[in-house]
């Protein structure tokens, strides 16, 4: 009778999300993966063809639904912009505070991308929603002054520090170790702090 592999799939899956977190991808050994969940180093390839596809399967998920918050806040932006008219005063989505609840409802998935992910095609997470968000950012301004906002011109370099700067910024609770009660008052705190640079840009 076949053996139900369902209970060895889950404490590959354990094992390998604890070696992750531990020794980052990099460092991380199959070999100890194998030992941790009971099987031969052999035994890991009827789950996993390898040790990428198995971080792969860890952080996936939680980045699928980051990217599908960050396009429905980026929807709620560009929705609002029919109904902003020049003079109006900008007024912020909310943004960091649903980011970080989401981080926190998976904190270990983006933990390992921060700091575990060295070796991967995700090592320049980080940077790569920081590209996003400015390249956004950028079509939101145009798409404002193409309605006759007064959105001032920026400096290149400086618009691709600061946007860079309010991306790392949101992570910055994983490096410190805070708990979710002092991450969501730094996120509302951060909120506050940016708030004012995106209307004296925006100048609705």
């Amino acid at each position: 009778m076949p053996r139900d592999k369902t209970q060895s799939h889950i404490r590959i899956v354990n094992a390998a999300k604890a070696e992750f977190m531990e020794h980052g991808f990099s460092e991380a050994s199959l070999r100890r993966i194998a030992s941790e969940a009971g099987i031969q180093v052999s035994g890991l390839y009827k789950h996993f063809s390898n040790k990428e596809e198995m971080f792969d399967s860890l952080v996936e998920p939680a980045i699928n639904g980051f990217y599908e918050l960050y396009h429905d806040i980026e929807k709620t932006y560009f929705d609002g912009i029919e109904s902003l008219n020049p003079g109006d005063e900008w007024e912020s989505a909310g943004e960091a505070v649903r980011v970080m609840s989401f981080i926190y409802d998976h904190m270990d998935e983006f933990k390992l991308l921060i700091f575990g992910s060295v070796g991967t095609k995700y090592e320049d997470f980080i940077h790569d929603v920081a590209r996003l968000e400015e390249k956004v950012t950028l079509r939101y301004m145009n798409e404002l002054k193409a309605k006759g906002c007064n959105v001032k011109d920026v400096d290149e370099m400086d618009f691709h520090l600061l946007t860079t700067s309010y991306i790392e910024a949101l992570f910055k609770p994983l490096g410190h170790g805070l708990d979710r009660e002092k991450a969501m008052h730094y996120a509302r705190t951060l909120e506050e702090f940016y708030a004012p640079a995106w209307k004296a840009w925006f100048g609705i």
